[in-house]
């Protein structure tokens, strides 16, 4: 077991880590066993570090989070993940040729109605065809396949779900095994049901669409809601920024996407402004949408930049401020992200209502505006220029984790 890391996340598990670090070390030897204390606020990581364990320290909680964050100074080599507070022994899910192996209980102890079970049961079924017996399961095994087509996780209690989604989407092959173990249980109370309802809303939100954001951390992206409107050209708009978060390559400009021919970037360059001129019969106003929605889609590149944008321009336009506000705290504490399906739709958003906004040559000046600042970001990075500007720099940064 010597090329074997055993990756733990940890928060506030003072009481039972020195436990599990001695089973595990009394079971597999010389395995290198590294903890990732996400923000405990008790002594889990001095009794790590005292119970022989390596203890990686983060500011940010989050289970896929910390354990993104531990494999990325894990030594190459296959990964067995494990639970703070678990007993039992977990040598049986260390063998086996499968590239990921699941751990599922011999018996249930404590828990609650079994809905969010069933929910992520349904979602790894319906994107997969798998039928998981055990979806949550924290105890697993890894490949070094698998460690490379699953990571990084997807965030919070959503990273076992999305992590059998993508082992089976790669073509892995995924084991469940049934072991005789036993950890802390949520019971039916306040405090279980709110654990649960955390579960579910992260396994929905990993099942989705995700995308890596500039630490390198894969996030929902959340953006497509702004399309769930009645207006059919922000939908379409929506739609077609979807369509780029799906698929898009790693070319990134005008001119990178005109030199390539075939990218989502051509649909994007030709369809929004298609979608605007059918929507505003007036080749001004195609301009102004197509503009101000990559307008918004260059500033979303740091977190809360492109919402914080959008509200004021809202704010002097007079356009739905709702699910931005909504969107804007979850985005700076970088559990979520717009994706090109969110900016550009909101970006979209803008554009007509300056079309309503604006007539004649008042019309034309904002679109010279708004062409003159997508000229400039294509030359020049806008996000620098405005980490380079006293005040704005100072707004940029307000709220960020």
């Amino acid at each position: 077991m010597a090329d074997l890391t055993i990756l733990i996340a940890a928060r506030n598990e003072e009481e039972r880590i020195g436990e599990t670090i001695a089973a595990l070390r009394a079971e597999f030897g010389d395995a290198e066993i590294l903890v990732v204390d996400g923000a405990s606020i008790d002594r889990t990581a001095p009794a790590a570090e005292a119970a022989g364990a390596i203890v990686l320290r983060i500011e940010q909680r989050g289970k896929g989070e910390a354990l993104t964050a531990g494999e990325r100074i894990a030594a190459p080599g296959p990964l067995l993940l494990c639970d703070a507070d678990l007993r039992g022994s977990l040598g049986p899910l260390a063998d086996g040729e499968a590239d990921l192996r699941v751990a599922a209980f011999a018996r249930r102890v404590g828990g609650g109605l079994g809905i969010t079970k069933t929910v992520a049961r349904e979602l790894v079924r319906l994107r997969t065809g798998f039928t998981a017996r055990e979806p949550l399961s924290g105890q697993r095994r890894l490949s070094e396949r698998a460690r490379a087509a699953c990571f990084p996780l997807a965030p919070g209690f959503g990273c076992e779900v999305r992590m059998t989604i993508d082992a089976l989407q790669a073509g892995l092959t995924v084991e469940e095994v049934e072991l005789d173990l036993d950890h802390r249980a949520t019971g039916r109370d306040a405090a279980g049901f709110a654990h649960r309802g955390r579960q579910l809303l992260d396994a929905l939100l990993a099942a989705g669409p995700l995308a890596v954001n500039h630490r390198g951390q894969r996030l929902p992206l959340v953006g497509w809601l702004v399309g769930v409107r009645p207006d059919p050209a922000v939908s379409a708009v929506a739609a077609i920024g979807l369509a780029d978060d799906h698929w898009s390559g790693d070319e990134r400009g005008f001119r990178a996407h005109l030199s390539s021919v075939g990218t989502t970037g051509i649909l994007k360059l030709v369809g929004i402004p298609l979608v605007a001129l059918l929507r505003t019969r007036s080749v001004s106003g195609a301009l102004l949408v197509a503009g101000s929605a990559n307008l918004l889609n260059q500033l979303d590149t740091k977190p809360g930049r492109a919402l914080k944008a959008y509200v004021g321009a809202a704010l002097a336009l007079d356009a739905p401020l709702g699910l931005a506000v909504l969107l804007l705290p979850y985005d700076l504490r970088e559990r979520v992200m717009l994706g090109d399906a969110g900016s550009n739709a909101l970006g979209a958003l803008l554009g007509f209502k300056s079309v309503d906004r604006f007539r004649g040559w008042g019309r034309w000046a904002a679109v010279a505006g708004v062409v003159a600042l997508n000229v400039l970001g294509e030359r020049r990075s806008l996000g620098e220029l405005i980490e380079r500007t006293p005040g704005l720099a100072e707004l940029d940064r307000l709220g960020r984790v």
